[in-house]
């Protein structure tokens, strides 16, 4: 491919301030119709009996399996660099979503 193809397939990605500082998130509940996977990202505190959504991500099936593919090619980088990533054992949460949604 040349420089000037390869120019004109580039994408401008614009972040701005606000973003950049990105959201934690330390729980993700995912869910899923036949169009579409629903990502929530949640950050619980320990103790505390409620926890908010503070982000959703909403998908096709295509682009949430390149997600997948793309996050573990990270992780595998990440591990080479820096070592395995240890999961802990954690009980299960029990979660209350109110009302099941429909896609």
């Amino acid at each position: 491919m040349s420089d000037k193809e390869q120019k004109q397939k580039q994408i401008n990605i614009e972040l701005d301030e606000k973003m950049a500082d990105g959201t934690y998130s330390n729980l993700a509940i995912i869910n899923h119709s036949v169009s579409e996977f629903v990502v929530d990202f949640i950050s619980m505190m320990p103790g505390a009996p409620k926890a908010k959504v503070k982000s959703r991500i909403v998908l096709t099936p295509q682009h949430a399996k390149k997600f997948l593919k793309a996050l573990g090619e990270n992780v595998s980088r990440f591990e080479k660099a820096h070592g395995t990533i240890k999961d802990y054992e954690q009980p299960p949460i029990p979660i209350n979503f109110g009302p099941s949604g429909e896609a």
